[in-house]
């Protein structure tokens, strides 16, 4: 599968059943095949399957599982959304979609006609050919790196042409004209399921296009986001590619690019949208005119005009005391006052302005033969002229429901953001700590509480061992209650590594970025096609040596193979130690990412010759992969040829734990990649998340990339996985041209560069990269080929598909309920079991460690002219 793409198994005509455990299969209906990527867009799409199905276009809703859990239906809504499935599916070569609406298609009116070619843009949308209908399997989703890319090994469907929908234009801009306008409803697409939001009916407004029509932009659903772009204004520009409406700051600057074209002329908004055709008319090259999409009920001054008549005076009637309060708040914001609460209670409330001699009053009570809360007394009329405005400060509900609101559609905001956003969109200006204690209250009623949560950690370790009989999972708790140790392996990881990876194991740790400052600890191992493949997880309050031996003490246990295993983890982190007493027979290596970097951080000028510092971190890793004592000092000489400095940091570090000429154990310095990348930007994805929805993601990543993986295998036809094969048939094209002689039926004389010996029996040969590699080099390749010797019965089993279909055999069972949040009688309840971890406070010598740390890291500028550091050439004084 090519990067970037997804093979969406669109299904209709079925049924939803539920089974005993809560798992939705659908079952009946037929299903076609699209391929999508990041630049299809999400009305392209819906209109392209809802051609395919003969539906209603306003009627059709678009739904699909996560990864690894088939009790939810998640809602694809708009753009967003659709980026969103696409993310969450990762590397996946397929993804499920099940379709719904009413029979009924009809061609929206605005069009290009693609087969005129008159089209402004690809969709990538690729129709296959349409299957009968089977249970799929779960989608599967793979969010590790891997060492040696396999994603075009999974294009197993055959190319198709590229059929390109109508090109609707959904930017939500509002475009005022003189001109006339009209419009057409246009409802979305039906919702439904837990996720499914609030609904806010869209209308197409076509017309024509005068200079200078302000132009409002509208991104998402929210007043919030909408409000971002939509005080800009356009207007006409006509140069030598035709005529283009551009921003006032691009008139000003002439900073935005200009797309090209080889036929008609563009209209370009803000480099968000391109409409072809003639600016004049407000046509596209057929004649029609343009479609532009808005929604009246996102923008923000919409939204708060609908607030100025939410109280119409005495007599009005409220559900309950609250709604009333509510209301109230609304309807001072839109008015732009201020007002305070004299009496308030569940019977009654009074309110009057804030402003000294101001007559506005307000007061309502529970009236018990209606059942309502009613306005009895109302003097609407204000002579403060808004002066107590500039202090108002809303209610925490109010401000509450506005943060919600953003959330949603962007989880990560920030208070800066938010606060900015509300002064913008509402006129209120709030500090940092309002908008701060606002969004942790928003953030817990969306998400739950990230405190409660913790809670759950004991019922989540009993489920692992219910759900995946032989996993690990084992919590630990001080004194307090509070979180020490957390670790989980699953019965699915542990028998991968156990039967089919190689005895090689990566220890790294990740943020999980919360103010608790707990830390993510992870034993991962590398698959026969040299991908990662997580074995185990820890969550520990803090990152000490005492915590790392409990994980590889729980590591022992689950794994429990009597073979070697190779350690490799980041030499700064002092591991060696805890892992050679805790594994016996273990080898300890330093990670080269880490040691590469730490090089890198440590250089420091003068340094000599053309390419200097540049080539530094190339030769380091040439001494560490060199397998004779002559090519690691020849190495070394060079780095010290070109920086002293350099040269004295890289004999300091032992060179049995990083070089292949010492190093005993399992080969491992050729992966140069950063193992936690893989939990780091998951962690970084949730990091606004509770603790039991990380481990949620993190459960769901594992169980993606084990399915994901199993579906990959099950493509390959060769012997080896393909990056070991590839590597293989290339050494077998160089051996062609090699020049054998054998001196006896084992031995054998081949002439490359030089002359070098084989041994077939005792599979060596003299330039060493048979025995490093664990694969037949070329020379030996050439030999095998001259004896008529299969070169598969040469290659180590670990790196054969056999191998790899062998540790992704088992799958790992779905977990009910890991990330739902606690319920409140749970969490108001006594029976508290665990809670977050104390931060740690860094004592006076960590925080002189930190501070040395940070003045290392920053990089010392130095003169290319005479080599010296402080200045750099346009300073330089020097006399050369």
């Amino acid at each position: 599968m090519a990067k970037g793409k997804l093979i969406l198994i669109s299904q209709y005509g079925g049924e939803f059943m539920t089974k005993d455990d809560g798992i939705l299969s659908y079952n009946g209906g037929e299903a076609n095949a699209v391929s999508i990527n990041h630049d299809t867009l999400y009305d392209d799409l819906k209109l392209k399957i809802a051609e395919l199905y003969n539906l209603d276009l306003k009627t059709i809703a678009l739904k699909y599982f996560l990864p690894g859990n088939q009790r939810n239906l998640i809602t694809l809504k708009n753009e967003k959304d659709l980026k969103r499935m696409l993310d969450f599916h990762g590397n996946s070569v397929t993804a499920d979609v099940f379709v719904s609406g009413k029979h009924g298609f009809e061609r929206p009116a605005l069009k290009n006609d693609a087969s005129s070619g008159n089209t402004s843009r690809g969709v990538g949308i690729k129709l296959a050919e349409t299957v009968d209908h089977v249970i799929p399997p779960p989608a599967a989703n793979s969010s590790g790196p891997d060492v040696r890319s396999r994603q075009k090994n999974a294009a197993a469907a055959d190319r198709v042409p590229v059929i390109t929908p109508d090109n609707l234009v959904d930017v939500n801009v509002t475009m005022e004209s003189p001109s006339r306008t009209t419009s057409t409803s246009t409802p979305s697409s039906a919702h439904g399921g837990d996720y499914d939001s609030d609904y806010a009916p869209r209308r197409v407004v076509a017309g024509g296009v005068s200079a200078r029509s302000p132009v409002n932009f509208d991104a998402g659903s929210t007043p919030a986001d909408t409000v971002k772009k939509r005080r800009r204004t356009a207007s006409w520009k006509v140069g030598t590619k035709g005529p283009v409406i551009v921003s006032d700051a691009d008139n000003a600057q002439e900073k935005r690019s200009r797309k090209k074209s080889s036929r008609g002329r563009f209209i370009k908004v803000h480099d968000d949208v391109e409409l072809k055709g003639d600016p004049k008319s407000g046509t596209d090259d057929l004649g029609s005119p343009y479609g532009i999409v808005i929604r009246d009920q996102d923008l923000p001054e919409n939204l708060v005009a609908s607030w100025r008549d939410s109280i119409t005076g005495v007599g009005q009637d409220f559900e309950s005391v609250k709604e009333f309060r509510d209301t109230l708040q609304k309807y001072a914001i839109a008015h732009r006052f201020v007002y305070k609460l004299k009496k308030n209670d569940t019977n009654r409330a009074s309110g009057m302005c804030v402003a000294e001699g101001c007559p506005w009053r307000i007061h309502a009570s529970w009236v018990p033969a209606s059942q309502s809360f009613r306005i009895k007394k109302f003097d609407n009329v204000h002579t403060c002229g808004g002066e107590a405005w500039k202090s108002a400060h809303p209610g925490r509900n109010w401000l509450v429901s506005i943060i919600k609101e953003r959330l949603r559609e962007s989880p990560h905001h920030k208070p800066k953001d938010i606060a900015n956003g509300i002064f913008r969109d509402f006129g209120i200006e709030l500090n940092y700590t309002q908008v701060w204690r606002g969004l942790e209250h928003a953030r817990e009623q969306l998400q739950g509480s990230y405190k409660d949560s913790y809670n759950q950690l004991p019922s989540f370790c009993e489920k692992v061992m219910e759900t995946n009989p032989g996993s690990f999972a084992n919590l630990v708790t001080n004194d307090d209650k509070r979180l020490k140790c957390l670790f989980v392996s699953f019965h699915c990881l542990i028998h991968g590594f156990q039967n089919g990876c190689r005895p090689l194991l990566f220890l790294e740790s990740t943020s999980l970025k919360s103010k608790y400052q707990e830390m993510l600890l992870t034993a991962t191992a590398v698959d026969a096609d040299d991908g990662f493949f997580p074995v185990a997880f820890g969550i520990v309050d803090v990152e000490n040596n005492g915590n790392w031996r409990w994980f590889l003490e729980q590591l022992k246990s689950a794994i429990s193979t009597s073979q070697p295993i190779t350690f490799v983890s980041e030499r700064e982190k002092g591991l060696k130690n805890s892992v050679l007493e805790v594994f016996e027979n273990a080898y300890h290596g330093y990670s080269m990412f880490h040691l590469v970097e730490s090089f890198r951080r440590s250089l420091r000028g003068p340094f000599h010759g053309a390419d200097g510092r540049g080539v530094l971190p190339g030769i380091f890793l040439s001494a560490a992969h060199a397998v004779r004592l002559g090519s690691y000092k020849k190495f070394t000489e060079q780095i010290k040829q070109i920086s002293s400095q350099a040269y004295d940091w890289v004999i300091q570090i032992e060179p049995e734990c990083w070089t292949s000429l010492l190093f005993k154990g399992e080969r491992y310095n050729y992966i140069t990649e950063n193992v936690s990348e893989l939990y780091t930007k998951l962690m970084e994805d949730v990091q606004e998340a509770t603790i039991m929805q990380k481990i949620e993601a993190l459960v769901c990543m594992i169980c993606g990339l084990v399915k994901n993986r199993q579906t990959l295998s099950s493509l390959w036809s060769s012997k080896l996985t393909p990056s070991i094969e590839k590597k293989l048939q290339e050494d077998a094209l160089k051996a062609r041209s090699l020049k054998v002689l054998f001196s006896s039926d084992i031995l054998a004389e081949v002439h490359d560069d030089c002359t070098h010996v084989v041994n077939i029996e005792s599979q060596e040969c003299t330039c060493l990269e048979w025995k490093e590699n664990g694969l037949p080099c070329r020379h030996a390749i050439a030999v095998l080929n001259c004896r008529g010797k299969s070169i598969y019965d040469y290659c180590p089993k670990h790196f054969t598909v056999e191998s790899f279909c062998s540790i992704y055999s088992a799958s790992l069972n779905p977990i009910p309920d890991i990330g739902k949040p606690i319920d409140k009688e749970e969490a108001d309840s006594d029976s508290v079991q665990v809670l977050p971890p104390n931060p740690p406070k860094l004592t006076p010598e960590q925080k002189k460690e930190q501070a040395r740390k940070e003045a290392l890291s920053r990089r010392t500028v130095t003169c290319t002219r005479c080599k010296e550091p402080g200045h750099n050439k346009a300073s330089c004084k020097a006399t050369l």
